[in-house]
């Protein structure tokens, strides 16, 4: 039985890469009824579909949407939906017979999520693109990096999914909530270029009050500072270090064993204090210094690899890391007291579930379908 705050819910998700499929997997993640339409023969983007996390917690359907008869089908399962989740270039559900246009004639009510980088519109709207020319352009990627170096390419985290995946699912459920009032739906337009730039809200702010200087690391939260900074320790490995108030720098150099030499950072110059800071933290290992900055309010703490992670003894209290169908992966997030979100079906192969998922959301003679080749199952394709 589904749980989770989002149970009854039901999503067609237009299989793409990266974005899309994590917010379709967050609405699954939470308890949503997402069927996933797949290319017949689709092959997982990980290479193993057990590892194909992003395909986590929902049914596959495989559906040619080249067939006469593929678009019928996806017009006839948005009918049914809640939501439908694109990540197409603008135009190619359109030119399919697909668009907003043709599913909210059949579904008023249907909320149409589209995912991609430039927008709906836009000079560049149709252009390819990928996360880190996205993030190029709004600034972010500019402000990544060491003074004086260029700049520093991220994980696909600030624009793929934390500018793009998140503000679609932000965009749909709101969306949601305004449609039980007006009982209609309407297009999500999320746009990585527009999320992105909305992260930064804070930073331009700062930019603009003056408290931050458009260049690479010489500001508060980005190096130009040491005590909020990453250090090497004595084994190679490294320390974060984020002791932005008083009370907690003042804890820091305590117990780095520095106190009586350290200069007061307001006065003192930034070099000499790097070195102070350095120095004492290259004179241990990093797991000493766990040891050593243990139940402290210094906020220091271990930077772990992703295979390390999972032991950490706080995320292991909380099963931030859990295994299901034998594969390590993260839990779904966030929390809730009275509905909680838990992980359901593995990734699944494209097709796997195409009989048993169309019968469930009402589709007949799928026999027909599949004699066709409208649409397929493993195997059959």
């Amino acid at each position: 039985m589904t749980t989770g705050p989002l149970a009854g819910l039901r999503v067609v998700e237009l299989t793409g890469l990266g974005p899309a499929p994590f917010a379709a997997m967050l609405l699954a993640d939470l308890g949503a009824d997402v069927l996933r339409i797949d290319r017949p023969g689709a092959r997982p983007f990980t290479g193993s579909t057990e590892h194909d996390l992003l395909a986590r917690g929902r049914r596959s359907v495989a559906v040619d949407l080249k067939h006469p008869d593929g678009p019928a089908l996806v017009r006839t399962l948005a009918e049914r939906a809640d939501v439908l989740l694109e990540g197409f270039r603008p135009g190619v559900t359109e030119r399919l017979g697909i668009g907003p246009e043709e599913c909210l004639a059949r579904n008023p009510r249907l909320v149409y999520g589209r995912m991609t980088g430039w927008g709906q519109e836009g000079p560049l709207s149709a252009t390819a693109g990928h996360d880190l020319g996205y993030i190029a352009v709004t600034g972010a990627l500019h402000a990544i990096g060491r003074a004086g170096g260029p700049p520093q390419v991220p994980l696909n985290l600030v624009g793929d999914f934390g500018g793009g995946a998140m503000y679609l699912v932000v965009g749909v459920l709101a969306a949601l909530l305004e449609a039980r009032v007006s009982g209609r739906g309407q297009v999500v337009d999320a746009a990585i270029v527009d999320g992105t730039a909305h992260l930064a809200t804070m930073v331009v702010g700062m930019l603009g009050g003056g408290l931050w200087r458009d260049e690479r690391g010489v500001n508060l939260l980005d190096s130009g500072v040491p005590w909020y900074d990453v250090h090497e320790t004595a084994d190679g490995r490294h320390l974060a270090v984020a002791a932005l108030e008083p009370q907690f720098y003042a804890e820091l150099v305590d117990r780095l064993g520095i106190a009586d030499v350290a200069p007061d950072r307001a006065g003192a110059d930034p070099a000499v204090l790097r070195g102070l800071i350095g120095d004492a933290v290259r004179r241990r290992t990093r797991d000493e210094w766990v040891e050593v900055f243990a139940g402290s309010d210094a906020c220091v703490a271990p930077v772990l690899s992703f295979a390390e992670a999972r032991e950490h003894p706080h995320l292991a209290a909380r099963q931030t890391y859990v295994e299901h169908h034998g594969v390590v992966q993260p839990a779904p997030a966030p929390r809730f007291s009275r509905t909680p979100a838990a992980l359901d079906r593995p990734p699944a192969r494209a097709g796997e579930h195409t009989r048993e998922a169309l019968a469930d959301w009402g589709v007949e003679d799928v026999d027909a379908l599949l004699a066709t080749g409208t649409v397929a199952t493993v195997g059959e394709h």
